[in-house]
């Protein structure tokens, strides 16, 4: 598209010491941390699919896409012209565009589509460069994913679905699975009165016929309280069948082409994430097929839960990312006090330490990536990846809220405004925090993952010992883990320190191994020393400030 050229003269003023428009980015080949990251983690093979979805992703359109998508939200369809209950969502075209684009380009299937070496690591990838333009389009990209471990198991529902779901063509159109050349998958387990506790779910399961179990068709019946994307084709659930909480696949059609009856009841009127629809679900009689054993429900439905974990920490690095890209833009083109903002002193300490938090968070993202690309033939690298993904879910998506804040106040004023991306990114920024799990949940998951995981503790020393004699802070900082994991006292009480300390010594052992002494050294200070409140902006003197700017500053 043809930019716009603003008047550069008001009749009263001269429009000076504002900064330009920030214009395409290329989220690829701007990015170096993400490069070196993505190749040492295994995904290289997929280096130019990644350099051209960057350059595609970052363009004005797409940023522009995402505004409007948010600024006119979905609207809840329940019936036709006619009376006829349909249970519909309409969104705004540009929506649909953003849908096309990350489907054509598998950010839902990647890592399935391309299996081995890389697969989760791309996966991770794909998922950052599209977080940093819009959020709501990933909830049904991330549950898309996700779902394909939850099926495999349940041969009739693989077969029947998986082909769709790894299909890169996006096909929005309210029709029968049979009928379409691409499908999307959402998930609602979450009941008013119990929210993380599903076990306190009321939603009931009634065989239809006589036969029993996984891959047969029952009746549910229930209120489900927050299902986002409910434009998807299918859904799992939960519900309670006479064996148990079991798991189903719910779809929006009947197998004999009629629409099932799933009715929405409202949508949430939400602090972010505003193009996406979440809404409530009403089950009557509703046709579901069981996927998994029956009473075995949560085991079959958190492999789905974990994917989207994953997901929630790519993101939230991406977010990270891209508040610094905007932070940065526009204290190189305003000046205060004679001097560009980003050369006062202050500044530069906010912006590398935004810069290291956002490399670390990233580091330990893609390195969880390659432990999952890794888990089928490795006992170590499959208890890091149980044990790392609820690490860097609770830690990376806690500290995106804080990092989104103090780059929006780099802007002042005007990242407060609607016109800026920054007010969109600091709403979507506490959502993967809450998301499949809010922090007490993770943090009860990393313990559930050292008691039931024997390599978990294991893997975590292993990849720690690897960093070892690289810096003195770091390595205080191990033996202070072990002392923490040592101690088996009130475990559920430290349950957040310990999962903390899990995540920055991880995240610090990745620095010392891999980025340039300038950012480890500043990491290790910071977050491992004794003073840290964890606010940004307080780097101890002696930091190589410029390096660390230079190497997170956009090529």
């Amino acid at each position: 598209m043809i930019p716009i050229k603003p008047l550069a003269n008001l009749p009263t003023h001269d429009v000076t010491n504002m900064p330009p428009h920030l214009g395409d980015q290329d989220l690829w080949g701007g990015d170096a941390v993400l490069r070196e990251c993505v190749l040492r983690e295994g995904g290289g093979k997929a280096e130019a699919k990644f350099a051209l979805f960057g350059k595609r992703m970052g363009a004005v359109e797409m940023f522009e896409k995402a505004d409007l998508a948010n600024r006119h939200e979905p609207e809840m369809k329940p019936f036709d012209r006619y009376g006829m209950r349909i249970n519909q969502v309409a969104f705004h075209p540009a929506y649909h565009d953003l849908m096309a684009m990350a489907i054509e380009n598998e950010v839902p299937n990647f890592a399935w589509n391309n299996p081995g070496a890389g697969a989760h690591v791309g996966h991770a990838a794909l998922t950052y460069m599209f977080s940093q333009v819009e959020g709501g389009v990933m909830c049904p990209m991330a549950m898309t994913y996700a779902v394909v471990p939850a099926l495999r198991g349940t041969s009739s529902v693989n077969e029947e679905w998986l082909p769709r779901l790894l299909s890169t063509t996006y096909d929005p159109r309210d029709i029968p699975v049979f009928e379409k050349k691409g499908v999307t998958m959402g998930m609602f387990m979450t009941e008013k009165q119990g929210g993380s506790d599903v076990r306190s779910n009321s939603t009931k399961a009634v065989p239809i016929g006589t036969a029993t179990g996984m891959g047969e068709a029952y009746r549910l019946t229930g209120h489900k309280y927050f299902c986002s994307a409910p434009m998807s084709d299918s859904f799992l659930t939960l519900a309670y069948s006479e064996g148990g909480l079991s798991c189903f696949l719910v779809p929006r059609w009947t197998p004999d082409g009629e629409r099932n009856t799933l009715y929405l009841q409202r949508l949430k009127d939400k602090l972010g994430n505003r193009s996406n629809a979440s809404s409530e679900i009403e089950l009557q009689d509703t046709w579901g097929v069981m996927v998994g054993d029956e009473g075995r429900g949560i085991r079959t439905i958190i492999d789905m839960v974990q994917g989207n974990r994953y997901y929630c920490a790519a993101s939230s690095a991406a977010l990270m990312r891209q508040g610094f890209i905007q932070a940065l833009h526009h204290t190189r083109h305003r000046s205060a006090f004679q001097k560009m903002l980003m050369q006062q002193p202050l500044m530069r300490n906010v912006l590398a330490d935004l810069a290291i938090e956002s490399e670390a968070a990233l580091a330990l993202t893609l390195r969880i990536g390659r432990a999952m690309d890794e888990a089928e033939n490795d006992e170590g690298a499959s208890a890091l990846a149980r044990i790392g993904t609820a690490v860097a879910k609770y830690w990376v998506c806690k500290r995106a809220p804080g990092h989104t804040l103090e780059a929006l106040e780099c802007h002042g004023g005007p990242g407060y405004i609607e016109d800026s991306i920054m007010p969109r990114l600091y709403r979507e920024a506490p959502l993967n925090s809450i998301w499949e799990g809010s922090g007490n949940v993770m943090c009860l998951d990393v313990l559930r993952a050292m008691h039931r995981e024997e390599a978990a503790i294991p893997s975590v020393l292993a990849e720690l010992e690897a960093a070892r004699g690289g810096n003195a802070s770091l390595d205080k900082a191990i033996e202070d883990l072990s002392a923490e994991l040592a101690a088996s006292e009130d475990l559920e009480l430290r349950a957040r320190r310990v999962t903390e300390l899990m995540a920055i010594t991880l995240q610090g052992a990745l620095l010392v191994r891999h980025a340039p002494n300038a950012v480890a050294d500043a990491f290790c200070a910071s977050r491992l020393g004794a003073r840290w409140t964890g606010a940004y902006g307080a780097l101890p003197a002696g930091v190589d400030f410029d390096a660390i700017i230079d190497r997170a500053t956009p090529n």
